[in-house]
């Protein structure tokens, strides 16, 4: 099996901390076209498959068939998926400190240069695009281009919004202790309402899912507790600084963050601010869809990282590509939508939002103690017998 045993490609320090370390990896598709894809908390390399045949047009890892070597090789692209640690068949560290968004980067960072790529496009998913952040930050010059799949901030706002469906769910994700409610709250977590109402055949989409889901999360093997807690961890403690960020933007790589209008993990208002953040390198896209748009518009997606991939190769401009207005542009906007408005209504405007959102922050904030506190209760009452329950698709 592939494995990337990544102490062997880090510095004395890193390498003694990962001796022994090993990261489960699969590679499809053959050519000069290099893209890594991180997939997101709970999710194994599985969960990128839609995409994984979009852009190959195969579902054969390379690791398991010899390719033809006669073929046109012009315009392929090879594509590497991985487990993360802490699930799948990739190590489980058992202390949560071994859990960051950064030590995960350098996992990634490992595997590619396990793999011989100097460079490549880097593609994640919810917490793994945080580690997508990560790795862009930590070494910007081996970076194509960047997407950024429902992507959030880290630490509070990797709490959803307040409403009675999130909190449903949340307390139906706490409770679930079988393969079978894991799949139905799952499903809430995943896709649009409107997505799994739809008929396919005599069935809806979410009587056909849940089918899926149940035999996958049956089947995979469990997600354990080490793994679920470290990977909670790293997204809690994920915090992109102001350095960071600038590391990323004079790269001057091009970036596409993609987003699901209905996502309940991941708020839309964050992906966008930090597409703001990364102006004018960045595009964003927002598609109707939740939390695994990538599963629930793959056409739609798929479109948008082969264009990505099509705009770093042919170099074009960040102006050409960028799509976020520009903070001038944005008053400008304001004030003609608003007929009379004058700079004093604006800014108090301004502050009303402020105050709005520190409010709402202090809102997020409080919630998550409350259900970090209760999580915390949760797993003491059942230290004696704990029950753990297999991994997401995603």
């Amino acid at each position: 099996m592939p494995f990337c045993y990544v102490g062997s490609y880090q510095s004395a320090g890193d390498a003694v901390d990962n001796n022994g370390t090993k990261i489960f990896y699969r590679t499809y598709g053959h050519g000069p076209v290099k893209v890594l894809m991180i997939i997101g908390l709970a999710g194994t390399h599985e969960s990128w498959g839609p995409q994984i045949k979009g852009l190959t047009r195969t579902t054969t890892s390379s690791d398991d068939f010899l390719l033809a070597v006669d073929r046109d090789e012009s315009n392929s692209v090879e594509v590497c998926v991985f487990d993360n640690r802490g699930v799948g068949r990739s190590s489980v560290p058992t202390n949560k400190s071994k859990y960051t968004t950064r030590i995960m980067a350098k996992d990634a960072i490992a595997l590619m240069d396990h793999l011989g790529w100097r460079k490549a496009h880097v593609f994640g998913h919810s917490m793994g695009a945080m580690i997508a952040c990560k790795l862009a930050a930590m070494v910007p010059d081996r970076v194509l281009s960047l997407a950024l799949l429902n992507v959030t901030g880290g630490g509070y706002e990797c709490f959803p919004k307040l409403d009675r469906q999130t909190l449903s769910i949340a307390i139906r994700f706490l409770r679930a202790k079988s393969p079978e409610q894991r799949a139905a709250v799952d499903l809430d977590t995943h896709y649009s309402k409107e997505y799994l109402e739809e008929y396919v055949g005599p069935n809806t989409r979410r009587t056909i899912l849940y089918q899926e889901y149940v035999k996958v999360i049956s089947a995979s093997g469990m997600q354990s507790t080490h793994g679920f807690d470290g990977q909670v961890n790293a997204c809690w403690r994920h915090k992109m600084s102001r350095r960071e960020l600038e590391l990323i933007r004079s790269a001057g790589f091009l970036i596409s963050v993609i987003h699901g209008r209905d996502d309940v993990i991941a708020q839309l208002y964050y992906a966008r601010r930090l597409a703001k953040k990364l102006q004018p390198f960045a595009r964003m896209i927002e598609l109707h869809g939740g939390h695994l748009v990538s599963h629930e518009r793959t056409d739609e997606v798929n479109q948008a990282l082969v264009e990505l991939i099509k705009a770093s190769e042919t170099k074009i401009s960040p102006y050409d590509w960028g799509n976020m207005p520009k903070k001038s542009s944005e008053w400008t906007v304001t004030r003609i939508s608003s007929g009379t408005m004058n700079f004093e209504e604006g800014n108090k405007l301004s502050l009303k939002g402020a105050i709005l959102e520190k409010l709402h922050l202090f809102l997020l904030h409080s919630f998550g103690l409350f259900v970090l506190g209760f999580g915390h209760l949760r797993r003491a009452l059942r230290s004696l017998k704990p029950a753990r329950v297999g991994p997401a698709l995603a």
